[in-house]
């Protein structure tokens, strides 16, 4: 019975003064968290909520955020971790989507909150109010396939979609990868793991709970910052990481960054998105240590595919493939009629995953189209090799990356199409050398009043985060079409990747 509720205790009994949580100037042991956890399940029921409510955490990373993913397991109740870099009507969406009861807010996002929950706890005042419940353990009823997490992704229709996680999502390619004695992702005592990736992004989360089942030290920043980064790995002796590939450009571009700041790091585990060659080998080249790359999405409950170390060859056949499944992960390739195609046919690439998802919050429509049978359908296309690596050749779902984020057209356009300027708007993924891609919006003007891009953007920033705004606008006379009136999105995207062996970036 492998489940997150269960893990304190364990390193509690077997390491309570080990530090569990380095954030800051400040470090929580095993023994603190797991107490603190008790004493947050214990006030969450005391608030009246009973297992399968909601729980909405708003606030930048910090040792309390552990706290409570540890509380709502314990609880019963599921962790709806909200992307602080939301606008408020973003954060308004999942809050009444996921039926939030209690909201533990950090201040400085208080603005973001148009309609709050029953309950809202201050992260200023989260000390106090989780130090007036005991410290006992609650009465532990979870199973492995108990929800324990809602993550909201971009949505194709423009809203963002509530992928909801089990116990299990969290433990199954640990297992999978112990079962099988392979090292291409491993965890020694000792360890001190770097968490570059944000705990409301599926690899963040995973990153965090894998350490934490197996007792290492994780270090969490506030917020992604490269000096900070490389000035933790070589202060703490960081010995473990994982990043996305814009994080390691922004290291690897920081003054005076050198092999020796990463003397204690023996492994470096990416993903996120498509990494270029030559920013691998650099890679490879400055911090010097065993890098393993993993590919998944948050309907998988993170990686379902691994390139391990051994493939990382500089000038190697395999440095531009995903990976191979790991052992109990079977991936296919399937055309446009779901027949499965031989290795080397392009076509969309389809995981089968124990830690897969239960569905989309409330959207048994959409969770039947995404998981068919057991089986993710990704909405990336790629096709298999003879030995059964992946390799990601282009998308099928239209999704921008930036810096490992998704974006989803659909959305932009809608915010787009409400200024009384435009009529029409189309958005694209174009290669960028820093964040991977970045979002190029066409728009249709109205010719009575065309609006500047300026104007756009600045209508735009209440209403999207950051990571969605187009870096660029281009004023067209009409959106391209098929004869039966579908938006050719190809045609205005293709000229960007001309150059490019794949389009993804």
């Amino acid at each position: 019975m492998r489940t997150l509720s269960r893990t304190t205790g364990r390193h509690a009994r077997l390491r309570p003064a080990t530090p569990a949580i380095h954030c800051e100037d400040r470090t929580l042991t095993y023994g603190q968290l797991h107490e603190g956890s008790n004493r947050v399940a214990q006030a969450i029921r005391a608030a009246g909520l009973v297992p399968g409510d909601r729980v909405a955490y708003l606030g930048k990373e910090s040792e309390h955020y552990y706290e409570i993913l540890f509380g709502c397991a314990k609880s019963g109740t599921v962790l709806v971790p909200v992307n602080w870099r939301l606008t408020a009507p973003e954060v308004s969406h999942i809050l009444q989507d996921s039926g939030t009861r209690l909201l533990f807010l950090e201040e400085e996002f208080s603005a973001a909150v148009e309609t709050a929950p029953e309950t809202v706890v201050l992260l200023g005042e989260f000390e106090r109010w989780r130090g007036r419940h005991p410290a006992e353990e609650p009465e532990d009823e979870a199973t492995p396939d108990t929800p324990v997490a809602q993550l909201y992704t971009s949505g194709t229709t423009g809203l963002p979609k509530g992928v909801v996680l089990a116990h299990r999502s969290f433990f199954a390619i640990r297992d999978a990868l112990a079962d099988a004695g392979l090292d291409w992702i491993d965890w020694r005592d000792g360890d001190i793991a770097l968490i570059g990736i944000p705990g409301f992004h599926i690899g963040g989360l995973w990153w965090a709970t894998q350490n934490l089942d197996a007792g290492t030290t994780v270090v969490a920043m506030r917020a992604f910052d490269a000096r900070r980064a490389v000035d933790l790995i070589r202060d703490l002796g960081v010995t473990t990481a994982c990043v996305v590939p814009a994080m390691l450009r922004m290291m690897l571009t920081e003054p005076g960054v050198r092999t020796a700041d990463f003397t204690t790091l023996r492994k470096t585990v990416y993903g996120g998105s498509p990494i270029s060659e030559a920013l691998l080998e650099e890679s490879l080249a400055v911090l010097d240590c065993e890098f393993a790359q993993i590919y998944g999405l948050t309907e998988t409950g993170n990686t379902a595919v691994c390139l391990p170390p051994a493939a990382h060859v500089p000038g190697g056949p395999l440095m531009q493939a995903a990976g191979r499944p790991y052992p109990g992960v079977r991936v296919k390739v399937i055309d446009g009629e779901g027949r499965e195609l031989p290795p080397g046919a392009v076509g969309e690439v389809c995981l089968h995953t124990p830690a897969r998802m239960l569905g989309y919050w409330g959207l048994p429509d959409r969770t039947a189209e995404t998981l068919v049978d057991g089986w993710i359908h990704t909405g990336d296309a790629g096709h298999l090799d003879e030995d059964g690596h992946v390799v990601i050749r282009d998308r099928i779902k239209d999704a921008v990356l930036v810096a490992g984020e998704n974006v989803y057209p659909a959305e932009i356009e809608n915010a787009l199409e409400g200024h009384p300027g435009v009529v029409e708007a189309v958005v694209v993924g174009a290669p960028d050398e820093r964040w991977g891609e970045y979002v190029h919006a066409f728009v249709v003007p109205d010719p009575e009043h065309p609006p500047t891009p300026r104007e756009l953007h600045t209508y735009l920033v209440p209403r999207l985060a950051g990571f969605k705004l187009p870096a660029r606008y281009e004023f067209i006379d009409r959106v391209p079409r098929n004869p039966s009136g579908k938006i050719l999105r190809r045609a205005l995207r293709d000229r960007f990747w001309d150059d490019s062996a794949r389009k993804v970036n």
